[in-house]
C-alpha cells in the first residue's frame, strides 16, 4: 500500500525538480552579463534609432534582439549563442515568417506554421537559435510590417542587427576575459601549435566527442571543445583525489636563488644559464616576496625593446643585459606580480589544474608575505610519480 512517507517523499522530488537547475552563479558573472546586454542592445539601438539613419532601410529594434542579447552575452560558450546560430537562425527565421504571413490569411495558423517551419529550417541549418522563434513569430504577427517591407525585413533589422549584436559580444567577451565565439576542436592551443591542450589529450576524437553528445542529447548545450576540457577536467580533478594529504610544503623547492628588485637584469641572465632554472623570485628586506621572473620575461622586454628603437631583437637583447649602461634595466621593470601564490598548507590538489592547463610554471609559497619556498613543476611531477609507486597494483 502506497504509504504517507512514500507520498511525501515523491512530492519531495517533484518540488526539487520546480526548482533551480542551474548552479548558483558568482555575482561578477551576472553583472558581466548584465552590463554587456546592456551596452550591447544600447550601442544597436542608439545607431539604429539615429537621426542619420534612413527611416526606410527598416532598420529598427525587435523584441528578440533582447532575447539574443541573453545568449550571446550570458551563455556565450553554447552552441546556440555563437554567430552561425544567432545570424543565420535569426534571418532563415525571418524569412520563413515572411513568406508564412504573405501567404496564409488566418493569423493563428500563420503564427504556429511560421515558427514550426522555422525550427525545422534552424535544425536542418544547423543553426538552432531560441529567439529566432520569437523572429518568426513577429513576422507572423506583423502583416502590415511585412507588407512594407516584404523579404528585406529579413536583411533589415534581423540579419544586420543580429550581427551587430554579435560583433559587440566578441569585443565585449575579450575586454571582459572570456571567449567568444566558442572555441573550435582544431584550434590552436596557447602556444600557437596544433597539439590539443594537455587536460584534452584523451584519446578521443571530435567525432567521438560529438557521438557522445548526439547519444545524450546535449548537442544544442555544449560544443565537442567544451566536452573534451570538462572531461579533462574531471580526469584531473580524479587524480588529484590520489595525492591524499600533500601540501604545497612537502614538495616545494626551499633552497632558492633569488633576485632582489634592483638587481641588474644581466645578473638575471647569468642567475638562469648557471643555475638551470626557470624561474626567480623577486624578494626585499626579510625575504618579502615582491614578484617573480620566468625567461619569458627577459625575451618580451626585449621584443618590446626592438620594436620601440627599431633595432633588431639581438640588438635589444645585448642592450637590455648590458650592465656597462648609466642606467642599467633591472629586475622590477620585467617582474610578474599578478600570478598564483600559495602558503604551506596549500593542497597539491589545488595547484594541479594551473600546472597542467599551462597557466603557471611555478607558484611561489608564501607565510605572511615572505616566501618559504616555491613549487614548480618539476616538483610536481616528482610529487606524482611518488604517489604514483605507492599505489597498489591492481590484480
Amino acid at each position: 500500500m502506497y504509504s504517507f512517507a512514500q507520498f511525501m517523499y515523491s512530492f519531495a522530488k517533484i518540488v526539487r525538480g520546480l526548482g533551480p537547475a542551474m548552479p548558483a552563479a558568482h555575482p561578477a558573472e551576472a553583472l558581466r552579463a548584465g552590463v554587456g546586454a546592456c551596452v550591447g542592445l544600447a550601442v544597436v539601438g542608439l545607431f539604429i534609432l539615429s537621426p542619420l539613419v534612413d527611416l526606410r532601410l527598416g532598420l529598427y529594434l525587435i523584441a528578440p534582439f533582447g532575447a539574443s542579447a541573453v545568449l550571446l552575452f550570458a551563455v556565450p560558450n553554447a552552441p546556440l549563442a555563437q554567430p552561425w546560430s544567432a545570424v543565420v537562425g535569426n534571418t532563415v527565421a525571418a524569412l520563413i515568417g515572411v513568406a508564412v504571413c504573405l501567404s496564409v490569411p488566418d493569423p493563428a495558423l500563420r503564427i504556429a506554421l511560421a515558427v514550426g517551419l522555422a525550427i525545422a529550417a534552424m535544425i536542418l541549418c544547423r543553426a538552432v537559435h531560441p529567439p529566432a522563434g520569437a523572429v518568426a513569430m513577429t513576422a507572423a504577427m506583423s502583416p502590415d510590417a511585412v507588407a512594407h517591407l516584404g523579404y528585406w525585413f529579413a536583411l533589415a533589422p534581423v540579419a544586420v542587427g543580429t550581427a551587430a549584436l554579435v560583433v559587440l559580444a566578441m569585443i565585449y567577451a575579450r575586454l571582459t576575459g572570456r571567449r567568444y565565439p566558442f572555441r573550435h576542436f582544431e584550434d590552436r592551443n596557447a602556444q600557437g601549435t596544433t597539439d590539443p591542450a594537455p587536460m584534452q589529450r584523451l584519446g578521443l576524437t571530435k567525432a567521438e566527442l560529438t557521438d557522445l553528445l548526439d547519444r545524450y542529447r546535449q548537442s544544442f548545450n555544449m560544443g565537442a571543445e567544451d566536452l573534451a576540457r570538462l572531461i579533462g577536467a574531471a580526469e584531473l580533478q580524479a587524480a588529484s583525489h590520489r595525492t591524499g594529504p600533500l601540501t604545497a610544503a612537502d614538495v616545494m623547492s626551499r633552497d632558492l636563488v633569488t633576485v632582489t628588485a634592483e638587481t641588474p637584469l644581466g645578473q638575471v641572465a647569468d642567475l638562469f644559464r648557471r643555475h638551470r632554472c626557470t624561474s626567480l623570485p623577486v624578494v626585499g628586506a626579510e625575504d618579502r616576496f615582491l614578484g617573480l621572473i620566468f625567461q619569458m620575461h627577459l625575451i618580451d622586454r626585449a621584443r618590446d625593446d626592438a620594436l620601440r628603437l627599431n633595432r633588431g631583437f639581438g640588438a635589444a637583447m645585448a642592450r637590455m643585459l648590458d650592465r656597462s649602461r648609466d642606467t642599467p634595466a633591472q629586475a622590477h621593470e620585467i617582474m610578474g606580480v599578478a600570478g598564483p601564490r600559495a602558503v604551506p598548507e596549500t593542497p597539491i590538489a589545488a595547484l594541479l589544474p594551473m600546472m597542467a592547463e599551462g597557466a603557471v610554471d611555478a607558484v611561489p609559497v608564501l607565510a605572511r608575505g615572505r616566501l618559504q619556498g616555491i613549487v614548480t613543476r618539476t616538483d610536481l611531477i616528482a610529487a606524482l610519480a611518488k604517489v604514483s609507486l605507492q599505489l597498489p597494483v591492481a590484480g
